[in-house]
């Protein structure tokens, strides 16, 4: 091995310390987490999804996604602020998704509950979920017009999705520890400034796409375009998390369609035995007409004055 990737591999281990069992214990079951938009304006589709969220999860700890400075507030809801830059783009989401950072803030809870804003619930389950023995749970793809892309049907899609948050340190942790280098090319497509990747993209051009400048190009152009490139955090989860934690539970595609629907609904309601699910996501993306009569009106829910503010109304 050379020096220099000696030296890289030794601090990598230096700064990445293997996570310790016990030394942050829950003290509460599930936390649901809402990825705000980096604008001032709520959609009547997301209040919406907010109305759902609201009426059948009342009693469960909420917190907001938002980028740092942002105004946005809820009563019910506790802001929680990160870099601008992990807003404003599913990429950028991504990338927040991906750090290790993000799960250290949660420690305090088993469970991630993930609701997108293009989420439903139709029950108050999401204790039952959490207790089902799964560590990553969410809409399954599935082999349909909608989603021609997919080759097998499995779990799932991250905007409507249940994580166990002490996997998930272990699974990161795993990665860099087992490939040092992906620490460092995920420091370099996280934070470098743009005018060093436009000089390293020179250098690239230099060696003729060889060497360390072309393996830092190809690492930033696949973090922030990862659909293209199959990179995005929920295929993570739900394909290579296995691989750095063997024991990492995937939930199979029966209960993932139990729990909630994405892609061609009508096609997962009978897959699912004509029973609807726990909860759906893109529900506004994939034949809206199918959940449209399963709508929370204005009315049907008290809380929703106040947890639903109109647009505008917001502080």
């Amino acid at each position: 091995m050379r020096i220099g990737k000696r030296i890289a591999v030794s601090l990598t281990r230096w700064l990445i310390r293997p996570c310790r069992r016990g030394k942050h214990r829950p003290t509460r079951l599930v936390t649901v987490v809402v990825p705000m938009p980096d604008r001032t304006e709520l959609t009547e589709d997301e209040r919406t999804s907010l109305r759902h969220l609201s009426h059948h999860l009342p009693n469960h700890p909420k917190h907001l996604l938002v980028p740092r400075g942002s105004s946005w507030k809820l009563p019910g809801f506790v802001s929680h602020e990160f870099p601008r830059r992990y807003f404003g783009s599913a990429a950028n989401h991504g990338k927040l998704l991906m750090s290790r950072a993000f799960y250290r803030a949660f420690q305090d809870t088993e469970f991630i509950f993930f609701y997108h804003l293009d989420s439903l619930v139709f029950s108050n389950r999401l204790d039952e979920w959490c207790q089902a023995g799964y560590d990553w749970i969410g809409p399954p793809w599935i082999r349909c017009d909608d989603s021609p892309w997919v080759r097998r049907n499995r779990v799932g899609n991250g905007g409507c999705s249940l994580l166990r948050v002490s996997k998930a340190l272990q699974v990161l942790t795993a990665r860099h520890l087992s490939k040092p280098s992906s620490f460092w090319l995920d420091a370099f497509a996280r934070h470098a400034p743009r005018h060093l990747v436009q000089w390293i993209g020179v250098c690239e051009k230099w060696t003729q796409d060889t060497g360390i400048a072309a393996r830092l190009m190809r690492e930033w152009r696949e973090v922030h375009d990862p659909a293209r490139h199959n990179r995005n955090n929920d295929v993570f989860w739900s394909d290579q998390a296995i691989l750095y934690d063997p024991g990492f539970r995937v939930a199979p595609l029966e209960a993932g369609l139990n729990f909630a629907f994405e892609v061609s609904p009508r096609t997962c309601f009978s897959m699912n035995g004509g029973t609807m699910p726990f909860g759906c996501h893109a529900w506004t993306r994939y034949d809206r007409a199918f959940w449209e009569p399963h709508l929370l009106a204005e009315s049907d829910t008290k809380t929703n004055a106040i947890l639903c503010p109109k647009p505008n109304s917001l502080s």
